[in-house]
């Protein structure tokens, strides 16, 4: 959403390993000294080197319905820390894994757009319930650039998640952070947010997102984007892998 190692099981019985929590400047200053430690270095030598992008809609997998993630490990942190970078550069909110093409039930966010302000969120396997009260608020999204919209949330929802350790997460959320979690749960079902609009108020964005879709389809027909088929089946990798 725009601004307007030892892998294990999750699942709820699971124990998560025992780590210690970091957050803040203490994990900025562990991860700069573990970064220049060798040993590290060479570790992280043998990972596979991925770079993450935001991918623009009509891209296939901005509609794929994410799946649960039943294993976490190293890579899947990686992707998350990656993540996390992406949506401050594009000074977002929140940037769920579909919109990096991973077909991953996980999103992270912060309510600030701004690193080292406010609060991270990494959130895997979400469900919404008790959403009560309804209210206006205008959205955009970094696979959208430039279109915002009015989208109509509840006030407030019941989240039910895992963090990456394995631990459950279980909180009422309000105001914008509900709307910030509802905006990025929606990209991980294949939603997206003018489909909430009303016909009227989609209709201005229609120039927008023909646009949208007349580069990505020239890039198609260039082969600078494979075609749509090849798209979605190399998804299958990362869900054999997490899923």
């Amino acid at each position: 959403m725009s601004r307007g190692g030892q892998g294990y099981r999750l699942s709820p019985t699971d124990k998560p390993p025992r780590i210690g929590h970091l957050s803040g400047s203490s994990r900025r200053r562990n991860a700069r000294s573990l970064r220049s430690n060798p040993i590290y270095l060479a570790i992280a030598s043998l990972w596979p080197v991925m770079s993450l992008e935001i991918i623009y809609y009509p891209h296939p997998t901005l509609r794929y319905v994410s799946k649960p993630i039943k294993r976490v490990d190293a890579g899947l942190r990686k992707i998350a820390d990656e993540m996390l970078d992406l949506m401050y550069e594009a000074r977002g909110v929140g940037l769920a894994a579909n919109q990096v093409d991973l077909p991953l039930r996980l999103f992270v966010a912060n309510p600030t757009g701004e690193k080292g302000s406010g609060e991270e969120f990494v959130v895997v396997n979400p469900e919404v319930s008790r959403p009560k009260g309804s209210e206006v608020g205008e959205e955009g999204c970094l696979s959208l650039p430039g279109l915002t919209g009015d989208v109509i949330r509840p006030k407030s929802i019941r989240i039910s998640a895992y963090d990456l350790k394995g631990n459950p997460i279980e909180t009422t959320l309000e105001g914008f952070l509900a709307r910030v979690f509802l905006h990025e749960i929606d990209h991980l079902d294949g939603t997206l947010f003018f489909d909430r609009m009303g016909e009227h108020a989609a209709q201005e964005l229609e120039a927008g997102i023909d646009e949208l879709e007349t580069d990505f389809r020239s890039k198609q027909a260039t082969g600078s984007i494979p075609p749509d088929d090849q798209l979605v089946a190399r998804l299958a990798e990362w869900t054999n892998k997490y899923c």
